[in-house]
């Protein structure tokens, strides 16, 4: 072991057993560092209750609009729960949930944040139990992600000298489709246009559209990920077209569907958006895509440490172009090839761009898009967990050529890399917004906040008023 590497100590706050967890916790091993220490995200989620406290949300509720208060009948994220739905969050599961397991970090830790994955419990303790197919939940789920990690920032902490790897308050922005659109658009990254007012139903889609001419949008839960509610919305004259991964089924349930669905039923359409409607909706303008071999592609690329260093093709026969709904994987040297360096190199910067808005993260996944006119790019979105990309090898001529995403990020690690300043600076004051808190210097405490109410400042930055 190289002396750089010898202080070099990981935790990951995850779902043990979770591919994520044991892909980074395999490059950590091939590089002989020491086994990281695994936090499950369901303690983290857990301890967010006081003990004995049973009261657990329903699946499909939200936060009170206009900000209120937790109160009778509500849980301590200020939403309504039902006894009989109590979930046991203090058992065998939920031991030590006074640190979950922080306190037995050595000091200097590294800690990495990775997704809570597909597991029940975690799911349960986000957004309520319930079928986990199910669309709706994503407020909830939100406001309980942003303050578990208010939790995980606040417990690193406590931990001398230790360090995040990804920023609790950058994860978050990510993780809200319309505060991330605003952060790239003010920083004049390309994005497509976007509705910058709230949309609480279909009428006011419709009415929003018509102002603006616009014919076709994509409809987007502001929390969502996996397209999971997404829209691929058309108006022709008095027809509509709704392509989407949400299967509505008995009783006007949404449910996600790995086989993409068409609605041509405005009563149909209507109904999806408005179940999705409360929740948050962020709406764009359609982007017209580029095409390989007759069918749209973009592109996740993965930005390490700031520098783009994999790239992933998604071909789709459709708008769709999520690997798990149908898409493929397309041949990169081909999309290099149709679209030559000059464009290439706009991708690439424009990529970089992006993760730069993210400084204190690090690894971001960007997805892109390249115009039909082979010119044109925009972002479609940032991703806090888009490094999955298992067995897909870095760029040529990058620090990461040859490496997977994991290891590329262990190297980077080990080269030094570090949140830029150890951490967050205080942000400059942005009246009426209340973000969760920023990350200070590695090791030192937090200011204090209020976790409950993080998530409800993070919406309202989205456009300047409170919208669940």
């Amino acid at each position: 072991m190289s002396d750089e590497q010898s202080d070099v100590r990981f935790a990951v706050v995850g779902t043990p057993g979770d591919r994520r967890v044991t892909m980074f916790r395999d490059a950590v091993l091939r590089r002989d560092l020491p086994e990281p220490v695994v936090i499950s995200w369901s303690d983290v989620l857990a301890g967010l209750l006081a003990p004995g406290e049973p009261s657990t949300p329903t699946p499909d509720v939200t936060a009170p609009r206009g900000g209120g208060t937790a109160g009778a009948g509500a849980d301590r994220l200020g939403v309504p729960v039902h006894d009989d739905h109590a979930l046991d969050l203090h058992g065998p599961g939920a031991q030590g949930l006074g640190s979950c397991g922080f306190d037995a970090l050595a000091p200097g830790t590294l800690v990495r944040i990775d997704s809570p994955g597909e597991d029940a419990r975690a799911d349960a303790l986000l957004r309520g139990p319930g079928d986990p197919s199910r669309v709706t939940g994503g407020a909830r789920w939100y406001r309980t992600f942003v303050a578990g990690l208010a939790k995980v920032r606040d417990l690193t902490a406590t931990v001398p000298s230790a360090c995040l790897l990804g920023d609790p308050g950058e994860i978050a922005v990510m993780f809200d489709k319309r505060l991330s659109h605003r952060r790239l658009r003010d920083a004049g990254v390309p994005v497509p246009d976007a509705l910058a007012v709230p949309v609480t139903s279909y009428d006011e889609l419709r009415g929003e559209m018509a102002r603006r001419r616009w014919t076709r949008v994509f409809v987007k839960p502001a929390h969502g990920s996996s397209a999971s509610g997404v829209i691929a919305f058309q108006v022709h004259g008095a027809r509509v077209k709704a392509v989407t991964s949400a299967d509505l089924g008995p009783g006007q349930s949404l449910h996600n569907s790995l086989r993409v669905r068409t609605y041509e039923s405005e009563d149909d359409v209507a109904t999806i958006v408005g179940a999705l409607a409360p929740e948050g909706l962020h709406v764009e303008r359609w982007f017209p895509k580029a095409s390989l071999s007759g069918r749209a592609f973009d592109l996740r690329v993965v930005c390490v440490a700031g520098t783009p260093t994999h790239a992933v093709v998604r071909l789709g026969r459709g708008p769709m172009t999520n690997l798990h709904l149908g898409g493929a994987r397309g041949d990169l040297d081909g999309v290099r090839a149709r679209l030559g360096p000059a464009t290439w190199e706009r991708v690439m910067d424009v990529c970089a761009r992006a993760a730069a808005c993210f400084p204190h993260s690090l690894a971001v996944g960007v997805d892109v898009m390249v115009g039909a006119d082979l010119r044109s790019v925009a972002v479609a979105e940032v991703n806090a967990f888009g490094d999955l990309l298992p067995g897909l090898p870095g760029l040529a001529g990058t620090p990461a050529a040859g490496l997977d995403t994991y290891a590329a990020q262990v190297a980077a690690v080990i080269d030094g890399w570090r949140p830029k300043g150890g951490g967050l600076p205080a942000p400059a004051p942005d009246p009426g917004r209340q973000d969760i808190a920023p990350s200070t210097a590695c090791g030192e405490p937090p200011r204090a906040g209020d976790v409950a109410g993080q998530a409800d400042g993070m919406r309202e930055a989205a456009y300047g008023g409170r919208h669940a």
